[in-house]
């Protein structure tokens, strides 16, 4: 059997509280997304918290919270979610891409001062939406201390631990997706929420939210789950990788590096390869396990971005591949992806 890239971790408990929510007859925005936000607020210690229906609305929200005028900058990495462009493009705004750092697939401050170190004719940018791409998290308080508003995006991130805080403590609004591929999924939806009073009162600020905006309350039962599985589900991906990383410790691919006091997750299993991405896919592919590019559904996967503005993210998009790393992996699995590792090519 294919060993396959991403699973979402779904079990009997889950599907339990979906059923349960079903049954009471009313499957939209209620009183399982009001316990959703209690549960979370209890792991993320926000002041205010909109459960929606997709990150994408969390990121529109976010932007419109800070009132960005008509052809203001957004600075996003080269390596954030599609979406992204779609979102910041369809409000009348306009991406302005930074590179990232060799070692970690982020933005940091070193990065983001040499984008706006650069005089253009534009307006500079409004403000920075960080994604904590494949979980590894950056020194986000030195950012904020650029004096830029900034949305963080912890969807990949959640559960990582810096120092006495935690990812999405340090922005002005921090998004949680919940979707299929996200750390915690709810089979789609986000949550949208701000750490300190001032900014939770621009979020109040925004008005009604349509109904059509609010997280379902089938969506919720199953994220209601998967905070109070969470601590569980983050030491078996430990576990995992560390079958991993010894496996790795014997080859000549790169891994990427999670820097200061910061705890990685284990969202992901990447390597950089120094060999061809072709190559890779065919020999994991002859040992039925499926291996994936890390970078297609970006900004510069996509193209959208000229290789020399941001060439490290060029060159981590060529050569960055995801190995399968998922709490419901069996021993027979963890092992062939192991010897995979191992003997690549």
């Amino acid at each position: 059997m294919k060993s396959e890239v991403y699973s979402p971790t779904i079990r009997r408990k889950e599907m339990d509280a979906v059923l349960t929510a079903m049954v009471e007859d009313k499957i939209g925005p209620g009183e399982q997304a009001r316990v959703l936000i209690q549960n979370a607020r209890e792991y993320l210690g926000f002041d205010y918290c909109v459960a929606l229906r997709s990150p994408a609305i969390a990121l529109f929200l976010a932007l419109k919270a800070l009132r960005l005028e008509a052809g203001r900058g957004v600075l996003i990495s080269a390596l954030s979610p599609g979406y992204y462009l779609r979102v910041i493009e369809d409000m009348g705004l306009r991406p302005v891409y930074g590179d990232v750092g060799a070692s970690s697939a982020c933005m940091d401050r070193e990065t983001l001062e040499a984008v706006l170190s650069v005089k253009a004719e534009a307006p500079p940018p409004g403000c920075i939406v960080i994604h904590h791409t494949l979980g590894y998290v950056p020194d986000t308080a030195a950012i904020v201390q650029m004096g830029l508003p900034v949305i963080e995006d912890i969807s990949q991130s959640y559960g990582a631990v810096l120092g006495e805080g935690r990812a999405g403590s340090y922005g002005t609004f921090t998004i949680l997706g919940l979707e299929e591929r996200d750390m915690l999924t709810a089979g789609g939806g986000a949550l949208l929420y701000s750490v300190n009073r001032r900014d939770a009162s621009v979020l109040r600020n925004l008005g009604d939210i349509p109904r059509e905006y609010g997280l379902p309350d089938m969506n919720a039962a199953m994220a209601i789950v998967q905070f109070r599985e969470g601590a569980k589900n983050l030491e078996k991906r430990k576990e995992i990788a560390q079958v991993y990383i010894r496996s790795g410790l014997r080859t000549r691919h790169k891994r990427f590096i999670q820097k200061d006091e910061a705890e990685y997750n284990n969202y992901a299993f990447p390597l950089i390869l120094e060999t061809g991405m072709k190559d890779v896919k065919a020999y994991a592919k002859r040992k039925e396990v499926e291996v994936e590019s890390a970078f297609e559904d970006t900004p510069m996967g996509a193209g959208m971005v000229a290789p020399a503005l941001c060439p490290e993210s060029y060159s981590l998009s060529l050569r960055t591949v995801l190995f399968p790393l998922y709490p419901r992996l069996g021993a027979a699995e963890i092992e062939k992806v192991a010897k995979l590792i191992v003997t690549l090519p």
